[in-house]
């Protein structure tokens, strides 16, 4: 694998560059549409490729273990060949899904025991298992580890749950490194900075994770609940503190503003089920801003989903005619709202990409932060 960063703006830390891995080249600043259990929700793979134009697809470690297990997707030759996709992947390590199981999980130095959303059967990760799924399951990006904190939560908390992500991080490189990948490709392994909203804390995660050299590094334990503005604050902290020669990924963000903000702090990979799960609740991203395709101002109006932007899907399909099925229950609906709002986040990220590499970025983001967050 390899990382050429390309270009950095003049009046920002917004980066251009790609990530060459052994299932394609991604170009940066780019977004990763979730596909937890092995598919991104209502969307067909040949939509994905030709309709959103992904370059990366995110799956979930807790998720596919569970189901449909480790031993279907070593049966089928990998992640890759059971889904019938053959761009690259990246797997959470199922820290985030254990974190929200916190009634029925409980952490010890040697891992988190935890029952299953599905049956209520008990399991156990552990750093050293956790690298050893990821292995099998063959994502070509897989994360550390880790502990992710509630927000808010008290320093203490916050500072005994870092030294404990730090401690397992050793484990999982360590387990990583003597192990091979099972499927004829490269994985790399990225570590995950926490630290709550406490900027020593950031800082001294950034400190460590960067120490470890590891391919690429991640941002991980915001998007929590936290204020916008505390979360631009510590990615601004830790981004100053990651090397530059290194693709950077925060997790779990975010909304259009959300992704255009820290881009211009240094951020090259983002994932959200945020598209598609609005999607799914008729609520449309558009160039132009936030659309309720509820709301009965839409039920006549035939115009195409993003009058004055780029249009991910057929253009026969309009306001009124979303509506209708959004109303109706169809499932029709999900899928077009999920390629609509998919399509423009990758058209967003592309976009700052261009205006990245020809200077204008920092002009455009101003304009489009505006637009992107109103009401329409």
């Amino acid at each position: 694998m390899k990382f050429s960063l390309l270009h950095t703006d003049t009046k920002s830390r917004a980066r251009a560059g790609t990530l060459e891995t052994d299932h394609g080249v991604i170009e940066t600043p780019i977004f990763m549409p979730v596909g937890t259990a092995g598919t991104v929700k209502a969307v067909h793979q040949r939509e994905l490729a030709n309709d959103v134009h992904a370059q990366i697809i995110l799956g979930n470690t807790y998720h596919l273990y569970l189901r449909p297990g480790l031993d279907v997707i070593s049966g089928a030759g990998g992640l890759h060949k059971f889904n019938g996709w053959n761009k690259p992947i990246l797997t959470d390590s199922g820290g985030y899904q254990i974190f929200s199981l916190a009634a029925q999980r409980k952490l010890t130095e040697e891992g988190a025991t935890f029952k299953s959303h599905i049956d209520g059967s008990s399991h156990f990760f552990s750093p050293e298992s956790v690298m050893d799924i990821q292995r099998t399951i063959g994502a070509d990006i897989v994360m550390a580890f880790d502990e992710c904190t509630p927000y808010p939560c008290d320093y203490s908390y916050a500072k005994n749950s870092l030294s404990l992500t730090h401690r397992w991080l050793d484990r999982c490189i360590t387990q990583f490194d003597a192990t091979l990948p099972k499927y004829g490709y490269q994985q790399a392994l990225f570590p995950i900075v926490q630290g709550s909203t406490f900027k020593d804390l950031r800082i001294q995660s950034a400190e460590y994770i960067a120490s470890k050299n590891c391919f690429g590094n991640a941002i991980g334990g915001l998007s929590v609940g936290e204020p916008a503005e505390e979360m631009y604050a510590m990615t601004d902290v830790v981004t100053t503190i990651l090397p530059t020669d290194k693709p950077r990924y925060l997790m779990g963000v975010g909304t259009p503003v959300n992704l255009l903000e820290s881009i211009a702090l240094g951020i090259d990979m983002f994932d959200c089920v945020m598209p598609t799960r609005n999607a799914r609740h008729g609520l449309l991203f558009t160039q132009n801003g936030i659309i309720n395709i509820r709301n009965e101002k839409w039920k006549n109006d035939f115009s195409v989903l993003d009058e004055n932007g780029t249009t991910f899907v057929d253009k026969d399909y309009t306001k009124a005619y979303l509506r209708h099925l959004v109303i109706c229950n169809e499932l029709l609906a999900a899928q077009i709202a999920s390629i609509h709002n998919l399509g423009m986040y990758l058209w967003l990220v592309n976009e700052a990409r261009r205006r990245i590499m020809d200077g204008s970025f920092t002009e455009w983001k101003t304009k489009m932060v505006s637009q992107l967050a109103q009401r329409l």
